[in-house]
């Protein structure tokens, strides 16, 4: 492939971590630890792919859950709130990531190969920097090696669904056209970051968040079950504008030659 430069890659549910399981749980219990109040795992999953406190924002800020907050409290939910819940995930956020650090079956091949054919691999997640100084490492002594890592807070104007961790990766690889790149993400969020950056977009159905089971519990499903969720996630994640969605990173090498053929006809996303 000579027109394809790079992919940018989400972490959790995308590359390691098979059913984002690690981010979701623990903002279960981070608003039970930090104030004694229930959220669901579903509730938890919504905003996915954001940066955390403001995924944790916005979770306050639903209407159903403010509203169980004023009922359990009397008042609306505040930023203080925010920073307090944050301030709990955060140590049981980086104890829990490294649990998750292994690469889902089959994506550590396809990295290895894109990149020893000269593609480069960027990153980036909604895990601040603390937590990413913790799962990069342990990532790294599976084999996974990405040639750049952009935190969610690592960016003045923001995270996602701006466009801005996917543009950084841009500058630091070097790549000098827009449109030679692929964001790949298992969230709605993740797939919006790459369209607002002007990229390819590949979504993941099964291996991430529009599914959100472990891959113990989705080979436990029977055929139909794993056909229902699996009609589910790939709508939702088309509807969210995704050019391309797949079952999981290792199903990518198809899709990126049939962009690579758009690209060398004159095509952009």
């Amino acid at each position: 492939m000579k027109h394809i430069k790079a992919l940018i890659l989400d972490w959790a549910g995308t590359v390691v971590d098979y059913g984002s399981i690690a981010p979701t749980s623990i903002f279960v219990e981070a608003f039970k630890r930090g104030f004694d109040f229930d959220i669901s795992l579903q509730e938890a999953r919504g905003p996915m792919g954001m940066g955390k406190w403001d995924h944790i924002s916005t979770l306050l800020n639903t209407p159903e859950i403010s509203s169980r907050w004023q009922a359990q409290f009397g008042r609306l939910p505040s930023n203080q709130d925010v920073d307090h819940i944050y301030e709990t995930f955060m140590p049981l956020q980086i104890a829990k990531v490294t649990q998750r650090a292994k690469p889902i079956e089959g994506t550590l091949d396809v990295i290895h190969r894109l990149q020893a054919s000269g593609i480069k691999i960027g990153s980036c997640s909604g895990y601040p920097k603390p937590v990413m100084d913790v799962l990069v490492p342990a990532s790294a002594e599976y084999g996974y090696i990405p040639d750049c890592v952009v935190a969610s807070d690592e960016c003045v104007a923001g995270s996602r669904p701006g466009p801005w961790m996917a543009l950084e990766n841009v500058q630091r690889l070097g790549i000098s056209r827009v449109a030679s790149c692929v964001k790949v993400d298992d969230s709605v969020h993740g797939i919006t970051e790459g369209l607002n950056a002007g990229m390819w977009t590949i979504g993941l159905a099964i291996t991430g968040n529009a599914v959100g089971l472990s891959e113990e519990e989705w080979r436990a499903l029977d055929e139909s079950q794993q056909q229902a969720l699996a009609h589910r996630a790939y709508a939702q994640l088309s509807t969210a504008g995704a050019h391309y969605v797949i079952d999981s990173l290792a199903d990518i090498e198809p899709v990126l030659l049939e962009i690579e053929s758009k690209l060398a006809r004159g095509e952009r996303p």
